[in-house]
């Protein structure tokens, strides 16, 4: 048995400990390089965004910009269920239209919402207004620019009377139903002070709908008075009476509650062949210009 001297043990133990530290260094840069690749390749947070911009129910029938439950379901749907999303963010710009576009499309969100547990914020941009206001109410939080349209918390209906004229133009309207109110509200006879009860008894029942939609949502956030009068607020008058959370801007606030990696792909309803040939209804158009002006758009 030969027993190394102190010199040939030392410079054993000196090249083991060479080795080691080589060893070492390597291990270092080998984990730093593969914290960099899974931190590069680690999924960053999401939060898709829905745009629901146009008239509510108008426009869907030859592809104008019109907001429908059908033609949005795919969208909403596929929002909540790709990926893990944080949350999910509504960009709205809506003068309103269908009341029973409105509260199915809202619907669905809030249903999507709880049964996913999914937060979802509200981004308000130039009007959110009637209809689309009660889009809004199905997000958990409601942000708006400073100079944002909202509220209009009300129900209108509207038409034309031509019975003078015809009369001076020697026209006779022949009309023959079975049933006696099938042509109520016919714009070619007197109104009748029966057919306008009638319509105002009607607009009551969707107008109570709305309000307990409202109250529903907001809760005791709600602060103002006289806000289901059909009255429009802006901005910051909006957050004071507790109809919004707060101004805000999608970006910016996305970034506060999730990072600055935050991740927001945008979805949308695909448009039609016939939009984009510029074919979708013209009559669709001008009454969706109508809706706009109302609000001064």
């Amino acid at each position: 048995m030969v027993v190394k001297g102190n010199a040939d043990l030392k410079a054993t133990l000196s090249h083991k400990g060479a080795r080691f530290g080589l060893c070492r260094r390597a291990w270092l840069h080998t984990s730093a390089r593969m914290k960099k690749i899974i931190k590069r390749f680690k999924s960053k947070p999401t939060v898709p965004v829905i745009r629901l911009n146009g008239v509510i129910g108008g426009g869907s029938r030859l592809g104008g910009p019109g907001l429908n439950d059908a033609a949005l379901a795919p969208v909403i749907e596929r929002a909540f269920s790709k990926g893990k999303p944080k949350a999910v963010a509504l960009v709205i710009n809506s003068p309103g239209g269908s009341p029973v576009q409105s509260a199915l499309i809202a619907a669905r969100i809030r249903r999507l919402a709880d049964e996913k547990e999914i937060k979802v914020y509200a981004f308000c941009e130039d009007v959110a207004a009637s209809g689309g206001y009660w889009l809004a109410t199905c997000a958990d939080e409601i942000y708006v620019d400073g100079s944002s349209i909202i509220g209009s918390i009300g129900v209108i209906s509207a038409s034309f009377g031509f019975n003078e004229l015809m009369e001076r133009q020697g026209i006779e309207r022949r009309v023959y139903t079975a049933g006696e109110d099938k042509s109520m509200l016919d714009p070619f006879r007197p109104a009748k002070d029966e057919d306008i009860e009638r319509v105002k008894g009607l607009q009551k029942v969707i107008h109570d709908s709305f309000i307990g939609q409202v109250t529903s949502r907001r809760g005791d956030r709600i602060v103002g008075k006289n806000l289901f009068t059909g009255d429009i607020w802006v901005g910051a008058q909006a957050v004071e009476n507790g109809l919004v959370d707060g101004i805000g801007h999608l970006v910016p606030k996305m970034k506060e509650l999730f990072g600055e990696d935050v991740r927001l792909p945008v979805h949308g309803p695909k448009r039609s062949l016939l939009s984009k040939f510029g074919a979708a209804s013209v009559i669709s158009d001008v009454e969706d210009r109508l809706n706009w002006s109302r609000f001064g758009l």
